[in-house]
């Protein structure tokens, strides 16, 4: 039996490395997209790079994603890059749009005339619903995005079920809410908040400033979150699908779990600062995945407690010096430890 093959944009980051890992693990030959570039990061990949091949690609050059197709002649094609930063997307809105929307496009239809036959897999995300409609949301829930980030989004979701649609090809979305791991880069609340108090607890910092401490977010593990990803391909059918915990927690109660584990009192170091909030707020997301649950067999095995205390720990371990190898320690030990996601219902 030939050895099946994978392609994966984004794979440089936190998505594309438990990913690159997963699929290795299940004896793929694995792919990655990267820009061509004098600097790549490589730091979440540089365990398994070995066993990895790079092809290079752009969203923005549709050519170049052509050359990749037909180099790596997936089997599954995983698109997981963007712009993916919502306070840049505002900043940057049209550069939002080309890569994160449009580029899509340029993937799906590169996809369409190389590769037809092969699966593909698109990163949606639980900020199209934005100012929800319906609390939980699920996947029949309409969409209004409150950020460029979300516009885009929902942009190339359509555009997935579009090319499905029109051209039959096996295109499935992932409606995945939250996910988060010691590999999140610290630009993000949940890293930045756990970053800090480690940073803080070592005496290298002295305060967190935030923005909104009541936003409320439905957050799962990164790790659990691309098994989803995986199972979707392995359906006889291309469809969507939400993947989320079920269980809202706010941006306050990540704090107090993180300061906590770092020893801290989250009051005596966390200041709001109003320029910090978004233009637009999502102030309540919480996903049901009862339908992949049902059709998928998947659900969260890190519970929101494990996962912020396993953040905390890995990045006292890397400020203190240890850098990857802690990072990764920490990551196996967190799924020796992991257990089920918390049954109650969602709060609203």
């Amino acid at each position: 039996m030939n050895q099946r093959r994978a392609l994966i944009t984004g794979i440089t980051g936190q998505d594309g490395s438990y990913l690159a890992e997963l699929l290795l693990e299940q004896g793929y030959e694995v792919f990655g997209l990267v820009r061509r570039s004098s600097s790549a990061n490589l730091a979440r990949i540089q365990h398994i790079l070995p066993r990895l091949h790079l092809v290079q690609g752009d969203l923005l050059d549709q050519s170049s994603l052509m050359r990749a197709l037909s180099e790596s002649r997936p089997q599954e094609l995983y698109n997981l890059a963007a712009q993916s930063f919502v306070p840049t997307s505002f900043d940057e809105p049209v550069h939002t749009a080309e890569i994160t929307g449009i580029g899509v496009t340029r993937l799906l239809e590169a996809l369409r005339h190389v590769a037809p036959e092969a699966r593909f897999y698109q990163a949606s995300t639980s900020e199209m619903f934005g100012h929800a409609a319906e609390m939980p949301q699920r996947e029949t829930t309409p969409f209004h995005p409150r950020s460029p980030y979300g516009v885009a989004k929902a942009y190339a979701h359509w555009i997935t079920v579009n090319f499905r649609e029109s051209y039959g090809l096996f295109a499935t979305s992932g409606i995945l809410f939250n996910h988060e791991s010691p590999r999140r880069g610290t630009e993000f609340v949940t890293r930045k908040i756990t970053r800090a108090a480690a940073r803080i607890a070592l005496g290298l910092e002295r305060e967190l400033v935030l923005g909104n401490l009541d936003a409320r977010r439905d957050w799962g593990f990164a790790g659990d979150y691309v098994r989803a990803m995986w199972a979707m391909l392995q359906q006889d059918q291309p469809d969507d699908y939400v993947i989320a915990t079920g269980v809202m927690h706010s941006v306050r109660e990540v704090c107090e779990l993180a300061f906590e584990q770092a020893g801290l009192d989250w009051q005596e170091h966390v200041r709001v600062d109003a320029a910090f909030q978004r233009p637009a707020e999502v102030h309540l997301l919480c996903g049901d995945a009862s339908k992949a649950r049902a059709r998928l067999g998947w659900q969260p095995r890190m519970d929101f407690e494990t996962l912020i205390r396993t953040m905390v720990r890995a990045d006292l371990e890397s400020e203190r010096g240890a850098g990857g190898a802690g990072l990764r320690s920490a990551v196996a030990a967190a799924r020796g430890e992991s257990r089920p996601s918390a049954t109650r219902p969602p709060r609203s």
